[in-house]
């Protein structure tokens, strides 16, 4: 069964602090061996969240006796926070740009705002996306775009890379006079490859390798893409986004050479982390931190791109402005990675 309901508090940007009863339906549960089954919000297949989080749950499945972890097929970084609004899944991976549009009711949320966010885990991923050409397309740079009339790819509406690769194209005014295709990322591989796109925004995870939908486009493409070089005005775009981190480096993870235009990547990175509602037991997300900074082998068995973690490196996504889950929190404290700074959240008993 699940776990009993419990109080979610949510300490907004704007300032003001709501608290609700919220019932959980078919997302905790007991099982035989008295584990505590915990559903994650993954996103699509082949992203590199649900990788991850299979990688998550082989760990709990070979190294655990306190929890076991599920992972559950979303639309996106974005969806993940509403689909926990709605009270459909306990924990989820978000990443910091999603959650603070949804504290401030900005950006997806200006018009359907959440009432309800999860607590804050720790950093499991930093996403490098990028840009590319597509053959025959004309393009050589960012700054092409800026005549309009091209078709690019900016990621599957719902995602949150999606909604940091908009604003970063609105930013650098290449936005309103592209065509902007919305397929989703099971679908975009097949329209790359009947030559539908000019542009297309991809990335990969933590220096590895590309997301799993991103290695289909990159087979079916046809030797047909090219990093394209980034403007001034687009790089200061990246530059200026307080959701985004600016990083240079060499094409990682595809099968092509992607250089002909230029051979360094200028992407704009967003970090992820598991993030959990306090209906989780402290003791279950305390474990779920524990599995993975000790059995990161085990992870990296199931997932290539696992990051390489350190108590230091898991504190990275934590915001002030919203609670630390308190079984995350005691993981934390007891790894001397603690800052006064934070708020720690109350979780319901595992008892």
């Amino acid at each position: 069964m699940c776990a009993n309901s419990g109080q979610r508090r949510r300490d907004v940007l704007k300032g003001a602090a709501t608290a609700g009863v919220i019932s959980m339906a078919g997302c905790l549960s007991g099982d035989s061996g008295d584990k505590i089954t915990v559903t994650i919000g993954g996103t699509s297949q082949n992203s590199s969240t649900q990788a991850a989080g299979q990688a998550l749950a082989r760990a709990a499945s070979q190294h655990s006796d306190t929890v076991n972890v599920s992972v559950q097929v979303t639309d996106g970084w974005i969806a993940n926070l509403q689909e926990y609004d709605s009270d459909n899944i306990p924990a989820m991976g978000v990443d910091n740009n999603s959650i603070a549009k949804a504290m401030a009711d900005e950006g997806p949320f200006a018009d359907n705002p959440v009432e309800t966010l999860p607590h804050q885990g720790f950093m499991f991923t930093s996403l490098q996306i990028h840009m590319l050409g597509l053959e025959d397309s004309g393009l050589e740079s960012t700054a092409d775009l800026k005549e309009g009339g091209y078709t690019i790819y900016p990621i599957q509406p719902g995602f949150g890379t999606r909604q940091l690769t908009k604003e970063i194209l609105e930013d650098a005014g290449v936005w309103e006079q592209n065509d902007i295709n919305k397929a989703d990322t099971s679908d975009i591989p097949g329209q790359v490859e009947e030559g539908n796109i000019d542009a297309i925004c991809m990335y990969g995870a933590n220096g590895v390798e590309l997301s799993g939908w991103c290695q289909e486009v990159d087979v079916r493409s046809g030797d047909g893409l090219y990093l394209l070089e980034v403007d001034d005005e687009f790089r200061q775009a990246i530059e200026d986004h307080p959701g985004a981190l600016l990083e240079e480096f060499e094409p990682y993870g595809y099968e092509q050479d992607v250089t002909d235009i230029t051979d360094t990547v200028t992407s704009w990175s967003l970090a992820a982390q598991w993030a959990f509602g306090p209906d989780v037991p402290a003791e279950a997300t305390k474990e779920i931190a524990r599995l993975s900074l000790e059995h990161e082998d085990t992870l990296r068995e199931a997932d290539k791109t696992t990051l390489d973690f350190t108590p230091e490196k898991m504190t990275e996504t934590v915001m002030e402005d919203l609670e630390v889950h308190e079984g995350v929190a005691e993981f934390f404290e007891e790894n001397d990675v603690w800052d006064d700074a934070w708020t720690r959240g109350e979780a319901e008993s595992g008892e």
